[in-house]
């Protein structure tokens, strides 16, 4: 498995191959995935987390059965831009994961992820206990279309 920048993931992505999003939290794994097309992120059912080799193993799972071509995880920065203990639990996660998988991982900024997914749910008149339950697959679904976004406009450049 190898971690890689955005751009690197458009140089090497193959045509129709669909990318996973990660809204890694401490109980949950929120999960989207994208369309074939690469352009429109949709939620998924979240994963109970438990331990790391079952976490891991759910997650491959998933993978396979959704043929992911690579994972966009969030990365919880703090507001001005530094890295606390929540960053440092994602990019451990992502180094355990390295000998499990060939399929690559991109960290995606994504502060006020949540904040944005909450936000719609509330818009599209969800209940609060939906909502609870909604919300972590709605943060991985805004964070994989922020970065399915800049993958089209990357396209564009080229």
């Amino acid at each position: 498995m190898t971690v890689l920048t955005i751009e690197d993931l458009a140089a090497t992505l193959q045509p129709r191959h669909a990318i996973a999003g990660i809204d890694l939290g401490t109980k949950t794994i929120g999960l989207s995935m994208s369309d074939l097309g690469r352009r429109f992120a949709s939620p998924r059912p979240v994963l109970k987390r438990v331990k790391f080799a079952a976490d891991a193993q759910a997650l491959l799972a998933f993978a396979q059965k959704e043929a992911v071509a690579a994972f966009v995880i969030g990365l919880p920065l703090n507001m001005d831009g530094s890295q606390g203990p929540r960053a440092q639990a994602t990019r451990a996660f992502v180094r355990n994961m390295e000998g499990k998988t060939e399929i690559p991982f991109v960290y995606w900024d994504e502060r006020l992820s949540t904040v944005a997914a909450e936000r719609v749910l509330i818009e599209m008149d969800v209940s609060r206990g939906k909502r609870k339950e909604r919300i972590d697959s709605a943060a991985a679904a805004f964070i994989l279309q922020g970065a399915l976004d800049r993958l089209v406009s990357l396209e564009r450049a080229a």
